[in-house]
């Protein structure tokens, strides 16, 4: 790993030689040198790829963040979740994506010429990989937009050429990756240097998204029998790539029992090589992560607040997310009849991951510092504590608060050094039961026993499995509870906000209020008299109303600057 780590921020002066940007250099600036000569020079170009993924800071801001949807918000509300943003004069989001596929395309368009084509068939792949990722960003954003294949210059004709369909640039991205996952080693045959680098798994992992939320988006946008022939070809694409991963038995849930049983899913996501859980698993106990960005303390932490940003503190957790909770046995939440008398009344008798996710009143618990003395949770233990107890605060907020991705140890803030899932198992078993049932409009109980249950019982050993006689015999809709799964279990991690695009559901999801904790006649209105949040009719605190959706929002729109150098490409609809 640490190896792989050096060779990155040995590219980083490598890489200022070939700087680009949509309004290009001139060619002369752009002159090759000896770049390409060894396989060892293609695997130190592609290095630069890997600090393009999703990271943590991507979780605050980016266009694919939770922040932007219905399950979170902050004392600023979001321009981007309540739908008044306008027309922006640029945008890195599209500049920088296309600056990166001329890097990618450099590397491709130079390895046509390599004379053993063989010794860099696995850059080739990374290269195909990434040029499907960037692209497959674009088309999430922007919907149609520019396929690039060859490193652009200043007289490329793509620089003013008209948008190429989300069709057609999605059939592009399922080729990239198809041919990726034809030359990258298996996740096994990487070796230990090499760590943390794209595998064949990864790339399933990645088609089967691909291919699902394009499947979806075709799907419900009800443009006729054509529309649906694709998305059925689609969605069985995305089926058959997540079957690929899950037959590689190459990876798992982190579900390692023990202490840990009902806890797997809080301290998967703050696992360290130093001591970051009460069983003292390490990094190597994760079998969970196809691909993700690496963090060492040393090397690469985090390098931001994360714990002290987010640890009862500007992350506003709305109700809508602590409803979707399930009850212990394995029913919705009666909002009429559940007890919401106390602060944490609500949390009783609920899916586990609730309260791994959220912080509960009258529980310890422990920051980047000071963190844990002895992982015991005794009174020693707790002294320490950041929050001994937590009570939720009166000072703004939701009455919800998170814990997700909050170390435990004591560590400087921000040289925390958990890994970020970019592609997680948990993610292509809930792909592969969603593909199912949208394919062919059912699932069968076999299907759902070997992806979505395994994802529903991690921490809840006991609840029943979702089958369709519990769907049938409680009056559920199996595509809402699939959905359900999805989204609790992927929260926080950049898809709540594609997956309502996806499913054409954000004009009537985005448009809710955003509302926290029950306060009248509970708890909250005893410990907060002075909370100056108004309520609603069912009394609960609401943080922002009068939201906005249209069916614009479904796609930002392109920036002014990029609409004057190429006035082909058009400004998206209703952004006009």
């Amino acid at each position: 790993m640490k190896r792989f780590k050096r060779n990155i921020f040995l590219f980083s002066a490598c890489a200022l030689m070939f700087t680009s940007c949509l309004d290009l250099e001139p060619e002369a600036q752009l002159a090759e040198t000896n770049l390409w000569q060894s396989a060892e020079q293609y695997k130190l170009f592609a290095s630069q790829f890997y600090g393009w993924t999703r990271d943590f800071k991507t979780l605050e801001g980016g266009p694919h963040c939770d922040s932007r949807s219905d399950l979170r918000t902050g004392a600023t509300l979001d321009i981007y979740s309540n739908g008044t943003y306008s027309v922006p004069s640029s945008d890195d989001n599209y500049t920088n994506n296309y600056n990166r596929l001329r890097q990618v395309n450099l590397l491709l368009s130079n390895s046509e010429n390599y004379p053993i084509p063989n010794d860099i068939k696995t850059y080739v792949g990374e290269a195909k990989f990434f040029r499907a990722y960037l692209h497959f960003d674009l088309v999430q954003l922007y919907g149609d937009v520019i396929i690039v294949k060859e490193p652009m210059t200043v007289t490329s004709p793509e620089l003013q050429k008209a948008r190429d369909s989300r069709s057609d640039v999605i059939d592009f991205i399922i080729k990239d990756l198809q041919e990726a996952i034809e030359v990258l080693p298996t996740y096994n045959e990487i070796t230990a240097d090499d760590k943390g680098r794209v595998s064949k798994e990864a790339a399933q992992a990645f088609l089967s998204r691909v291919a699902l939320y394009e499947g979806t988006w075709q799907k419900f946008r009800n443009e006729g029998q054509v529309n649906n022939e694709r998305s059925s070809v689609l969605l069985d694409i995305a089926v058959k790539a997540a079957d690929e991963v899950i037959k590689s038995n190459t990876f798992s849930l982190f579900k390692p029992g023990g202490e840990l049983e009902k806890t797997a899913y809080k301290y998967l996501f703050i696992l360290e090589d130093e001591k970051s859980n009460p069983a003292g698993l390490k990094k190597d106990a994760n079998k969970e992560y196809i691909f993700s960005r690496r963090h060492d303390e040393v090397l690469s932490s985090i390098g931001y607040n994360i714990t002290q940003g987010r640890l009862g503190n500007a992350v506003y957790i709305t109700r809508k997310l602590a409803n979707m909770y399930l009850t212990s046995d394995g029913l919705p939440v009666n909002e009429k009849e559940w007890d919401y008398s106390t602060m944490n009344s609500e949390f009783k008798n609920r899916d586990n991951r609730m309260a791994n996710t959220l912080m509960v009143s009258g529980e310890y618990y422990w920051s980047n510092g000071p963190g844990r003395l002895n992982w015991t949770g005794d009174e020693e233990d707790k002294k320490n504590a950041s929050f001994s107890p937590f009570y939720p605060s009166d000072k703004g907020g939701s009455g919800y608060f998170t814990q997700k991705f909050c170390t435990e140890r004591t560590v400087a803030t921000g040289k925390e050094a958990y890994d970020f899932p970019v592609i997680r198992y948990a993610e292509v078993l809930l792909n592969y039961a969603e593909a199912v049932f949208e394919r062919d409009g059912n699932i069968s109980n076999d299907d759902l026993k070997k992806s979505l249950n395994l994802v529903r019982k991690r921490v809840n050993p006991d609840m029943p499995d979702l089958t369709n006689e519990f769907v049938e015999k409680n009056h559920l809709d199996m595509r809402t509870e699939i959905r359900r799964e999805r989204t609790v279990e992927l929260f926080d991690e950049g898809f709540r906000m594609d997956d309502l695009k996806r499913w054409y559901t954000a004009e009537k999801e985005m448009k809710m209020d955003l509302v926290g904790v029950k306060y009248t006649g509970t708890e909250f209105e005893r410990k907060w008299p002075t909370m100056s949040n108004k309520t609603n009719d069912e009394g609960c605190v609401v943080l922002e109303s009068g939201r906005i959706w249209e069916d614009k929002h479904y796609l930002y729109p392109l920036p002014t600057d990029q609409l004057q150098l190429n006035p082909n490409l058009k400004q998206n609809p209703g952004w006009e």
